[in-house]
């Protein structure tokens, strides 16, 4: 070989030889520097770079470049600039030439402006659609990949089960096996078919998040074993086991004591030897801080990020705070060994090589305009907001309405916004709550402490927030961002130019002003049908409703919607009730007086015309919800798949003042047409522990209206060595059909995939009879069948399945 040859460049060598042969070439400070983050404006602004901050800063490497795009108000061609220009500096002007992995956020769509804004992560689990789902985060790595990010900190695995936690809007709801499908869905389209061509996915938060104390965020999580390793964990095994999960994201919660950054038993312990997670752990924004300085598990920063090291998180984000000196101080003085440093950079190296950045690191700036509009982005995004819109309620077959309807009254705080179409994790979400962070900051009002870097470089990054922080209509703001209309456009939209809108405001989602009662009134009283659209704001700011943070101690329409409501309602004019926002919320007496209501979610950039498509009859409603709806902020949590001492109170059954039952069950939807199921058969009636069994129906729309069914299928286990579930979720199939028009729906069912953790904590499955339940919800079921599992009690652990298989046939 030449003498100039270096192996860890050579692409042809295995990724373990490169790293082996790179970290032998490696100082203490070139390693550390791969476990630590910044964010671009550290050393580069809107003008430029400052290439001194750069030699001063990173001379030995930059572990991440923290969302480039996300953080700063610019255009993605000029992020792509910069982001190529720190990686030409990284290649050619430090030692050994390590480029650094860009991530950003990508909930709903890449966090950048002029990306595509895709409805959030509540409605597309309500699409039961994991097809869609992959062809939304197929499209958001394609844009990510021009500006050069190869990281995305999503999918939100957590199980959500408390209606009051602010992040509920972020997760796809309650169950382990819905949330499992949709979550490796989004991984496959996002990593692509290898790193080369992909964006490593980032499953967070792991562990438990969903479920803290009083819905509270970073709450404490109040969780034994075998529930967190079996409901709670099980998203992010099926994630490492059927997508090749790249990276994981602590919880900012802690479990039984620790904090979940810096604990070796959830990071370590449970995620890579239990879980058999292979990939790169990265910090939530400040975690070791917090562990410091929130927590109070150390004395100092570098206390905490020994600690973290040492449980197995390889990196933190989003800047360097406990790792960088504070690591190579801790190696000097033996408080951590070396061994344990290399670990996490090896790891780091890995991911390196895999994305194929020693070879290109670079975005394509020339191929943003093309990429970012697609005419399938659009496209997407639309279908994805149709198949999310769930259908609560239709008395009397009020929807959906005719086109030359003489007259409509649209009224409400959500009807002629764009802002509120986007979640807490978009784009503008994210500005607005940068800015108002800041804010924050600079009055001294945070429980985090800044050093003097943090401080330099977020003076530094209010040049770039000066056109958010001075922007006084955010829906004007929103319309510069991506391009998108509101509610009220999209209803004026699909009338006939004969139909009168009469809009009112009426209120604000939160203020308790009424002056805008009397036009609202006034609007319906004129019209033949009144469109309200309500609900809430997703976002980080303190005029959000739901979002990060955005914990709520009542589920209640806010502010004077509901009597606003009451109002519109008195007049006598027919009402349809769109809920525009982020969690379930309690509509007992919206649910009991107002004859139509659609839940819309938070649906995205192409969110107005789904709503409008569905209003009138362009798309029949299929969605179907993905986390129960409580009648009282009392209930909570309430879900489905309790076990049988749960859902009631022993001996009278309800509480005292309402029923224990959800108002709106797990997978309730209804449609414009109407479904039969019928011929239920099973293949065997007893099943060995190591086979399979197939479930067959036939389903028939026997309606008027072309539409989509949910046909879904649950399994319950009659009896076992430890307490299951009265019903559990094992199988799904959205599927279309004709008036008339029949199919054949065979789940095919392996018995590996109902494990569980028995009273040895081992995962097992056991013989025993099984309950064969489908349905159209949780609560209606149409078909009822049994099985029995045969021979000896199995030991799981090396043979686990995730999911069941579907199969149509149309007749």
């Amino acid at each position: 070989m030449s003498e100039n040859y270096i192996l860890y460049k050579d692409s042809n060598r295995t990724v373990e030889e490169r790293v082996n042969d790179l970290i032998e070439r490696m100082i203490l400070e070139e390693k550390v520097a791969q476990l630590g983050s910044e964010y671009l404006f550290v050393a580069v602004g809107l003008d430029g770079f400052d290439t001194e901050k750069l030699n001063a800063e990173f001379k030995h490497g930059w572990g991440q470049i923290s969302r480039a795009a996300g953080v700063l108000d610019m255009d993605p061609k000029i992020c792509a600039k910069l982001v190529n220009g720190v990686q030409k500096f990284l290649v050619e002007n430090t030692r050994l030439g390590i480029p650094a992995i860009v991530h950003e956020e990508c909930l709903c769509g890449y966090q950048a402006k002029h990306a595509t804004a895709f409805t959030q992560s509540i409605g597309v689990a309500s699409t039961w659609d994991p097809e869609v789902v992959e062809e939304m985060s197929d499209i958001i790595r394609e844009q990510m990949l021009c500006v050069g990010a190869r990281q995305g900190l999503s999918p939100v695995l957590d199980i959500a089960r408390d209606a009051r936690w602010g992040r509920v809007e972020e997760t796809y709801g309650e169950d382990p096996y819905l949330v499992s499908r949709i979550g490796t869905s989004y991984i496959k389209g996002l990593q692509g078919d290898g790193l080369k061509n992909g964006v490593i996915a980032t499953a967070k938060h792991f562990l438990g998040y969903g479920l803290s104390e009083g819905g509270m965020n970073w709450s404490p999580v109040h969780l034994a074993d075998r529930e967190l390793w079996g409901v709670y964990a099980k998203p992010f095994e099926a994630a490492i086991h059927e997508a090749n999960l790249a990276s994981v994201m602590n919880s900012y919660s802690e479990i039984d004591g620790i904090p979940c950054g810096v604990s070796k038993e959830i990071l370590t312990d449970l995620l890579r030897d239990r879980l058999g997670f292979k990939g790169m752990v990265v910090s939530d924004y400040g975690t070791i801080e917090t562990a410091h300085n929130y927590h109070h598990i150390s004395e100092d920063l570098q206390g905490a990020g020994v600690q973290a090291i040492e449980a197995g998180l390889d990196v933190e984000l989003s800047q360097t705070a406990g790792y960088g000196e504070n690591l190579i101080d801790a190696v000097r003085k033996g408080l951590v060994s070396e061994e344990v440093i290399d670990r996490s950079v090896r790891r780091v190296l890995a991911k390196k090589f895999e994305l194929g950045l020693f070879e290109n690191p670079y975005g394509d700036s020339e191929k943003i305009t093309e990429v970012f509009n697609k005419p399938k982005n659009k496209k997407v995004a639309r279908k994805l907001a149709c198949e999310s819109m769930v259908l609560l309620k239709n008395q009397d077959d009020l929807l959906p309405l005719k086109k030359d309807t003489k007259s409509i009254a649209v009224i409400g705080p959500n009807a002629d916004t764009v802002r509120n179409l986007l979640g807490d994790y978009s784009y503008v979400g994210q500005m607005e709550g940068t800015v108002e962070i800041m804010k924050s900051i600079n009055n001294n009002s945070t429980d985090l402490e800044l050093n003097e870097k943090q401080r330099e470089s977020q003076e530094k990054a209010k040049e770039a927030f000066k056109a958010v922080f001075e922007a006084k209509d955010k829906d004007e703001y929103t319309y510069k961002s991506c391009n998108i209309k509101s509610i009220l456009a999209g209803i004026k939209d699909k009338v006939s130019e004969n139909t009168e809108i009469h809009y009112a405001r009426g209120c604000d989602i939160m203020e308790e002003n009424i002056e805008g009662f009397e036009q609202a009134v006034e609007a319906a009283r004129k019209s033949e049908v009144a469109v309200v659209i309500m609900g809430g704001k997703s976002g980080l700011t303190l005029d959000s409703t739901s979002g990060e943070s955005r914990d709520r101690a009542d589920i209640n329409l806010s502010g004077v919607q509901m009597e606003l409501l009451k109002k519109i309602k008195e007049t006598g004019t027919p009402v349809v009730l769109v809920l525009v926002n982020g969690r379930p919320l309690s509509i007992t007496w919206e649910s009991e007086n107002i004859p139509a209501i659609l839940e819309a979610w938070v649906p995205g950039e192409e969110g107005a015309g789904a709503v409008a498509d569905v209003l009138f009859g362009d798309y029949n409603p299929g969605g179907k919800l993905p986390i129960s709806f409580p009648r009282s902020v009392g209930q909570v949590p309430v879900y489905y798949n309790h076990k049988p001492s749960g859902g009631r109170s022993h001996w009278s059954g309800n509480y005292v003042n309402i029923s224990t039952k959800p108002l709106y069950p797990f997978g309730y939807g209804l449609s414009y047409t109407t479904f039969e199921y019928s011929n239920l058969f099973i293949n065997k009636a007893k099943v060995d522990v190591k086979d399979e069994v197939e479930i067959s129906l036939d389903i028939k729309n026997i309606g008027e209206y072309s539409g989509d069914e949910v046909v879904q299928l649950y399994l319950h286990d009659r009896e076992s060595t430890i307490t299951r579930a009265v019903k559990e979720l094992y199988g799904f199939k959205r599927l279309s059909l004709e008036p008339g028009e029949v199919a054949k729906i065979t789940f095919t069912v392996p018995m590996n995939i109902l494990g569980f953790y028995d009273r040895n904590k081992e995962f097992v499955v056991e013989p025993g009879n099984m309950d064969v339940m489908i349905g159209t919800s949780s609560e209606d079921i149409r078909l009822k069948g049994e099985f029995e599992i045969i021979g000896e009690k199995r030991d799981l652990t090396n043979d686990k399945a995730f999911f069941s298989r579907a199969k149509v046939q149309y007749l």
